[in-house]
């Protein structure tokens, strides 16, 4: 029977582990990519099934960063690269090395994790609910204009890879009360201003406008051009990376320049949040090609330290029952009393008053996804009349979650 050890990688390890990751996602090898990738592991938190004879064959890792949630922030591990060769696959390695990663982040101060899913049906299993969903955008600008609106400053075009600290300094300002915004680690602006060339699947490099208000910088937006054309002329697409702005000014000048570059016909977005304000900014929002698909996953690794981190849109007092099979400690009665100043959350021996898993906790965490819509799929129960509505409202918020950033 083949022998597989899971455990963090040594430093003669670290390509291995990159080729692993790379040919399980079926990608070639590109030495300087994998140096910049480096640059953000974290050894300890870098996990590896070792074969006895044939080394690293499966991978996943996690880095520290600040999480927007509703009211606030809190560390959060990001957990990415998780493969296993297909030489190795049906022999339970992913399971074991999941396991082994939560029961490590549980003994962090970090209450939850967040990845994004190649596979969705995959995370369920390990407690990982959809907490973000997102609207990806095909428009064809010929038929749709931004207005004009009240001009606070001017744009400027920038060089991304000499603008990084300026566009760094705009984007943590910018992502306050978003919840589902991550922070960035220097190591990560740098590696995107290596705009690699295969990254750029024929398309431009990357490009930045920069918007200057009356104090400075509060807005940006990085793209890239495709460049398509035929007989009846030129036919570019935008390729929208993202759009960051401290207000509405910034944000409606920086959108309108996106839909009027000249030698274009079409602009495609990946990552707007589900009430962004394009959406009510642009002059026929249908021909904008909306289309709905999940974004971040998220799993509470610790239930009173999350429930008590973040903040709720009304007050509550209310008995939670959740149920997690891989962390025993989240099991159990949660006495949550909780409101838009803050949050206790107690374990207790009460009745409970509305029950659900892990995994529903965690797709409502962030205030995107309803508790009860959960409970009209049958997922979440009320189990005292009247109980869930409350709840549910609570764990809304003001603004929808969003996922911006593959990581």
């Amino acid at each position: 029977m083949d022998s597989y050890d899971i455990r963090p990688i040594t430093e003669d390890e670290v390509y291995p582990f990159s080729r692993c990751f790379e040919k399980a996602f079926g990608k070639d090898h590109h030495e300087e990519e994998a140096k910049l990738e480096r640059d953000l592991f974290e050894a300890p938190r870098t996990l590896a099934a070792v074969h006895e004879r044939d080394g690293v064959v499966g991978t996943t890792l996690s880095t520290r960063r600040q999480l927007g949630v509703p009211g606030g922030e809190v560390p959060a591990a990001h957990v990415t690269a998780v493969s296993v060769l297909g030489t190795h696959r049906r022999r339970g390695l992913l399971r074991r090395m999941m396991t082994r990663q939560l029961t490590d982040l549980a003994g962090t101060d970090e209450p939850v994790a967040i990845l994004w899913a190649s596979e969705p049906v995959i995370y369920g299993r390990f407690g990982y609910g959809a907490a973000t969903a997102t609207l990806s955008y095909d428009a064809d600008t010929r038929e749709l204009s931004v207005p004009a609106g009240e001009t606070t400053g001017q744009l400027r075009e920038v060089e991304y890879a000499e603008s990084t600290e300026t566009l760094s300094t705009v984007y943590e300002a910018a992502r306050v009360g978003r919840p589902g915004l991550s922070s960035r680690p220097p190591a990560l602006w740098r590696m995107w201003a290596a705009d690699l060339e295969h990254w750029r699947q024929g398309r431009s490099g990357l490009r930045a406008i920069l918007h200057e208000g009356p104090d400075g910088p509060d807005g940006y937006a990085v793209y890239r051009i495709g460049r398509n054309g035929d007989a009846s002329g030129p036919a570019g697409v935008v390729h929208v990376q993202e759009v960051m702005a401290g207000d509405l000014a910034g944000y409606r000048a920086l959108w309108r320049y996106l839909f009027d570059i000249d030698l274009t016909r079409r602009l495609t977005y990946e990552f707007a949040a589900v009430d962004e304000p394009l959406y009510h900014l642009v002059s026929d929002a249908r021909r904008l090609g909306a289309r709905y698909g999940d974004g971040l996953w998220l799993r509470v690794l610790d239930v009173p330290a999350a429930l008590t981190a973040r903040r709720y849109a009304s007050d509550v007092d209310a008995v939670l029952a959740v149920t997690d099979d891989l962390l025993t400690g989240n099991d159990g009665h949660w006495h949550l009393r909780a409101g838009p100043a803050g949050a206790t959350c107690v374990r207790t021996d009460a009745p409970a008053d509305v029950a659900l898993s892990v995994t529903d906790l965690g797709s409502a965490y962030l205030g995107g996804t309803p508790l009860s819509a959960l409970a009209a799929a049958g997922a979440v129960r009320e189990l005292r009349a009247g109980a869930l509505a409350p709840v549910s409202t609570a764990f809304g918020w003001e603004r929808a979650p969003v996922g911006i950033e593959i990581f």
